[in-house]
């Protein structure tokens, strides 16, 4: 297993540094690709993602790792960062968190033309930028802020393919009010009860002011309340009193409701602060704090108050490259019902939703994964949207093999240049599209030896070729 791991600077004024964590893809198809992934917060380490959720590892009882059978660096490399600066293992001075979505972009930019000088072999490559929850937020404006940066630079321009956004919050007017519908939906309220007149007052809150101006908002701190009246309202006399608003299969205690979950958590804490796992990581001694899952102090400071929502970004995003949204569809926070409404209601390159032709909408297709009902497929006009069944708000961690599945589809990976057995991915009972293969096949993590012969030498010694010296590369032992 290849990685690298360091800080790179972003603002030196305020010693302000970005933590990064790339591992190289284990195979390489028709091209190179590295996938950047981001989780959101404000203020939520992206080490989320790598070690629960669409990593090679997941840690286990007593720190040991295990391979994770889904992880999306077997085509593609995987890019993950802490961001915005004081998240995870990034640090800045405490003066100088980060305020606004457009600051946030900026130094994220950096970031990127950074990485690419110690690295310039990467520059070549495809990249798409991934994450889930406040990333809905993150990934549009850095997009919007690459977009910009390359029409100034026009001979070294980053080579933007694709977005992939998890349970989104994009757009707070389409979004708040899915907290109710969704209630009733999973059987939180009850139509007509006492709980449900409660929730609908503040509800009633909220839309006057969304109405008066408070769409154009980030957050809107009345309806967020609907989410906590709804919390409330699931509250019983158990150990575990209210639903878990990531996952409402689960119930947690009150007032945490969600926040002691995923389970993981418990392993990957410890883990994260183990002075021979940091070492190992390269983690800067600047970095005085240990390790935690989301920093209150950057997400207390990221406020937002002058950035619009980056529903408003996505027009013109979807002229130039294609967007996945996909939801999983037990989560409460950022419900499927939410990011449903806000596309049917977005207005981009020439439709409006997923309009095919005036008044006629693209069918959602059934999508079966490997014998099993996994979800909804639906898309037009560069944009798609993908519902998986019996999944929370961090998809991958309940679905890593399908969310793999997802991503190669998207990013264009086909397995019938170079061997392997496909995973059978179903549209409507057709095939869903280029062969594919996930973990478990012999194209995978457990390749044999015959397969990995197959692999372009050329194209591999290229690719890194360079790098290995900026940054020693190191494979890290279980335990």
């Amino acid at each position: 297993m290849l990685m690298r791991h360091s800080h790179i600077p972003v603002d030196p004024a305020n010693n302000g540094h970005l933590f990064f964590w790339h591992f190289a893809n284990r195979h390489l198809a028709d091209k190179p690709r590295t996938v950047l992934w981001l989780n959101g917060g404000p203020g939520c380490s992206s080490e989320d993602g790598a070690l629960m959720e669409i990593g090679p590892y997941r840690v286990r009882e007593g720190g040991q790792l295990e391979l994770n059978p889904g992880s999306w660096d077997e085509f593609a490399n995987v890019l993950f960062v802490d961001q915005p600066v004081g998240t995870g293992f990034s640090y800045v001075d405490t003066n100088s968190y980060v305020h606004e979505l457009g600051e946030m972009a900026g130094q994220f930019v950096v970031f990127l033309e950074n990485y690419y000088k110690l690295f310039p072999e990467a520059m070549g490559d495809e990249l798409y930028i991934a994450g889930e929850s406040y990333a809905g937020q993150y990934i549009p404006y850095i997009a919007k802020a690459i977009l910009e940066r390359n029409k100034k630079n026009l001979a070294h321009p980053i080579n933007l393919e694709g977005l992939i956004i998890g349970n989104g919050w994009i757009s707070p007017a389409a979004q708040y009010p899915s907290y109710l519908q969704y209630a009733y939906k999973a059987g939180l309220i009850e139509s007509g009860s006492a709980q449900d007149t409660q929730v609908q007052a503040q509800q009633s809150i909220c839309m006057k002011a969304l109405k008066a101006g408070a769409s154009n908002q980030v957050d809107t701190s009345s309806c967020e309340l609907i989410l906590q009246e709804i919390l409330r309202a699931t509250q019983d006399h158990t150990d575990t009193p209210c639903v878990n608003m990531y996952d409402v299969r689960l119930r947690d205690t009150y007032p945490s409701c969600g926040m002691n979950w995923p389970p993981d958590l418990d392993h990957v804490t410890p883990y994260l602060r183990r002075d021979d796992v940091k070492q190992a990581l390269h983690v800067d001694g600047a970095k005085r704090t240990g390790w935690t899952e989301c920093n209150g102090a950057v997400g207390g400071a990221f406020t937002a108050r002058n950035s619009v929502p980056s529903v408003h970004l996505l027009p013109d995003l979807l002229e130039e490259v294609p967007i996945v949204l996909f939801s999983g569809d037990k989560d409460l926070i950022c419900n499927h019902i939410g990011t449903e409404d806000l596309i049917h209601s977005l207005s981009f390159n020439g439709g409006t939703g997923f309009e095919i032709s005036p008044g006629v909408w693209a069918p959602r297709r059934q999508w079966t994964f490997e014998g099993e009902p996994a979800g909804l497929y639906q898309e037009a006009r560069n944009l798609t949207y993908v519902l998986f069944y019996n999944s929370s708000h961090m998809v991958p961690f309940d679905y890593p093999r399908r969310t793999r599945d997802m991503l190669d589809r998207f990013i264009g990976v086909d397995i019938a240049s170079i061997g392997g057995q496909p995973a059978k991915s179903v549209l409507d009972g057709e095939d869903a599209g280029p062969q594919t293969s996930v973990g478990g096949h012999p194209n995978s993590t457990t390749a044999q030896q015959e397969q990995v012969q197959k692999l372009k030498d050329a194209e591999w010694k290229a690719y890194y070729r360079s790098g290995e010296i900026a940054l020693v590369v190191v494979a890290l032992a279980a335990g």
